[in-house]
């Protein structure tokens, strides 16, 4: 008998042999909220999934970048780097602990202060903001086995506000 290979086994774990859509939420909280009320009553939740659809890309401006900004976000980064080469360094080297670190830090903070005003400056201005981005789902559905979809239904419908049906 041969072994399944690592991805067989993850796409087995995130599929369903014959799922039926049980309830459609507009948020994850509610269908997660959905599931654990089907776990506390002793449902076999082996055979529910939750599935997010209708995905979108949402960015949240943060702020304005401005040269000051940027050069402090590639100093900051560069002491990081800069310091922990240094203690690598330290670890191996012979000298001076101290003088190893901070000579190391010094020139992680000029290279991250460099490289990050050069990158600012190839842009010309096209993205002067900063920002975070998210993919989020529109609608969550909550599918079920088929198997145990009767069950499931039954049950659910004891949760107030629960949407059993889900092209309601």
């Amino acid at each position: 008998m041969s072994n399944p290979t690592p991805g067989a086994i993850s796409r087995s774990l995130l599929t369903l042999e014959f799922p039926q859509s049980l309830a459609v939420y507009d948020d994850y909280a509610t269908a997660q909220r959905t599931v654990d009320f089907l776990s506390d009553e002793g449902f076999p939740v082996q055979n529910c999934m939750i599935v997010g659809t209708d995905l979108k890309q949402v960015e949240r401006i943060t702020g304005r970048l401005t040269t000051g900004r940027v050069a402090a976000g590639g100093a900051m980064s560069g002491l990081w780097f800069g310091l922990f080469i240094g203690l690598l360094f330290s670890f191996f080297g012979t000298g001076s602990t101290l003088a190893i670190i901070l000579s190391t830090t010094v020139m992680g903070i000029a290279f991250g202060v460099i490289f990050a005003l050069a990158g600012y400056a190839f842009t010309r201005g096209q993205r002067d903001f900063s920002s975070v981005s998210s993919v989020v789902a529109t609608r969550y559905e909550v599918l079920v086995e088929h198997k145990v979809a009767g069950q499931a239904r039954e049950l659910l419908a004891k949760l107030p506000g629960a949407l059993p049906n889900p092209f309601a």
